[in-house]
């Protein structure tokens, strides 16, 4: 007696879901820490894949079953899930592109941190701002609602129904471009303070010319940026946290896209 769980186009199936599925959790901030293990994230994609498993109800055609046919719609499924992270991970480039401009206007040029992301050296304020994003990201449950969505993904665009002549790559260029702005956003304040501060240091470097600006600079800029980022974090809290509940109908809408 043949048991449908484990018949041969169930486990097909259950791959396919767990290829989108792996690509998203690989993708997403949170996962993406080198300190976490490859079977951590693994174990997550896997458990993800079997709560869905059950409940989706699609099957594999006949051509889609054989091997070149598999491994096609293994790779479309897996671009798609690297696809929707990507758009998840444009806010925190986002957020790191404006600590990178501060943190060097401030003279944290020469001050990094080993990112344990992606394995490099990053801009100390870079780092910084990119962990208060992900501690928002997690406490106003966010990542749960991109888990809803990826469920609802495979209802709105079933396995195999991928078309990559949509508008799906115009949209994510359009939405890096409103990444860079939504970076100096974030930042802007601290950005204005440091402009008047190099402004008023320099009309003082002319008018007491044995005066060390240049040394000056330094203490004063990096503490009148500290003060500006504490004061401002409730307006990066609102911007980020807009953003963010924006997700989910940013990802619906590339779903509809491709």
């Amino acid at each position: 007696m043949e048991i449908e769980l484990l018949s041969f186009e169930r486990w097909y199936v259950f791959l396919v879901i767990l290829a989108r599925m792996g690509a998203i959790v690989v993708s997403l901030p949170v996962f993406t820490i080198s300190n976490a293990a490859i079977r951590v994230r693994l174990a997550v994609a896997v458990t993800m894949s079997l709560l869905l498993f059950p409940v989706l109800d699609f099957k594999l055609s006949e051509q889609q079953m054989t091997s070149i046919g598999f491994g096609l719609i293994i790779l479309q499924e897996a671009f798609l899930g690297l696809l929707l992270g990507l758009v998840v991970q444009l806010l925190f480039f986002a957020v790191q592109f404006g600590g990178t401009i501060v943190g060097y206007q401030m003279g944290f040029a020469a001050a990094e941190i080993l990112d344990p992301q992606h394995q490099q050296q990053v801009p100390l304020l870079s780092q910084f701002q990119n962990v208060i994003a992900i501690l928002i990201f997690l406490a106003l449950d966010i990542h749960h609602i991109i888990f809803r969505v990826i469920a609802r993904s495979y209802t709105l665009l079933p396995p195999g129904n991928m078309d990559f002549s949509g508008n799906a790559i115009p949209f994510i260029l359009t939405m890096t471009g409103q990444m860079f702005v939504l970076g100096l956003q974030l930042v802007i304040p601290v950005m204005v303070v440091l402009m008047v501060s190099m402004f008023i240091l320099g009309i003082m470097s002319r008018v007491f010319s044995q005066l060390q600006v240049f040394m000056l600079s330094f203490p004063i800029n990096i503490s009148l940026a500290l003060i500006i980022i504490g004061l401002s974090m409730q307006m990066v809290f609102t911007i980020l946290e807009r953003e963010f509940q924006g997700l989910q109908e940013r990802l619906l809408h590339i779903l509809q896209l491709v």
